[in-house]
């Protein structure tokens, strides 16, 4: 099965592999200030490679402190600023002092991506009410005071993008972790477009982008969880389930960014208030 981020090498990574990786590169956030929640793995991670690469700078938000300095280092390298904040992205206090300290180190904020979130593989008879609050407690409240605490100093601007990390699992999706997740990113998608719709009169765009399968830790995590539930093996359960994407193949997380990247750029002015799937064609948009 595929490995995850090898967090030794992810400075070099960011200065060569995905640098060259075979995409267009294009500066067209130039000295914008973006924050990433969950900026340690992952998707999370990748969107700090990219944001940095299309000439942001980033504020790296995650609970764990290390992940989180390993990604601002990443983005370094690239030629940008990086702020850490470590946070619990569940905690409101927590939420609002990462806004403070990305506007007292940069004097503003451009971007917001709420990427931070949790689940577990679970039957529906096998959650519990702690699984129903820990989920919820990031994945919604989270989102939302992420949302409205980055829009308090948009608002003042007036202009800023809101990217949310939604999933294919709030529109119906069959392989979902559990079905408290699913409803926590049906929740995205719903305040995604309210919030678009009152927030669009200070100039502020406000997207959800839905992933399908993407190879991150949390995927992994869920792909033993099922190989030893079936006596299969990782590998196979993997393949089992790529193998129902119509184009045939998962997302890595540089997928996620690229549509990250591309909601947050001038292209992009027009697009408010849309949840994107990036799942080759897993689940009808």
């Amino acid at each position: 099965m595929k490995d995850c981020w090898d967090w030794q090498a992810v400075p070099a990574y960011a200065a060569s592999n995905h640098a060259n990786s075979g995409r267009t590169k294009t500066i067209e956030l130039q000295d914008q200030v973006a924050i990433v929640t969950g900026a340690g793995q992952g998707i999370g991670l990748a969107c700090v490679l990219k944001l940095a690469e299309a000439g942001a700078n980033v504020v790296c938000a995650d609970i764990n402190g290390e992940k989180a300095e390993q990604a601002a280092q990443a983005a370094k390298s690239l030629g940008r600023k990086a702020l850490v904040v470590m946070a619990d992205l569940g905690d409101v206090g927590e939420i609002s002092r990462m806004i403070e300290e990305t506007v007292a180190e940069f004097g503003r904020l451009d971007i917001i991506v709420n990427n931070a979130g949790v689940t577990r593989r679970a039957y529906i008879m096998d959650l519990t009410e702690e699984d129903f609050d820990r989920i919820n407690r990031v994945n919604v409240k989270g989102v939302f005071f992420c949302m409205q605490r980055a829009a308090t100093e948009m608002i003042k601007q007036k202009s800023g993008r809101i990217i949310n990390i939604a999933s294919i699992a709030g529109k119906g999706f069959y392989g979902t972790s559990n079905a408290i997740y699913a409803g926590t990113k049906g929740a995205v998608l719903a305040m995604t477009k309210t919030a678009a719709q009152q927030l669009g009169q200070h100039n502020i765009n406000v997207n959800s982008v839905c992933p399908g399968i993407v190879f991150t830790d949390i995927y992994k995590g869920i792909i033993e969880a099922d190989a030893k539930k079936t006596g299969k093996t990782p590998e196979e359960v993997q393949a089992a389930a790529v193998a129902t994407v119509p184009i045939s193949r998962g997302n890595e997380p540089a997928d996620i960014a690229d549509m990250v990247v591309f909601l947050a750029s001038p292209r992009a002015r027009n697009i408010t208030g849309q949840s994107l799937n990036v799942d080759g064609g897993l689940v009808p948009s």
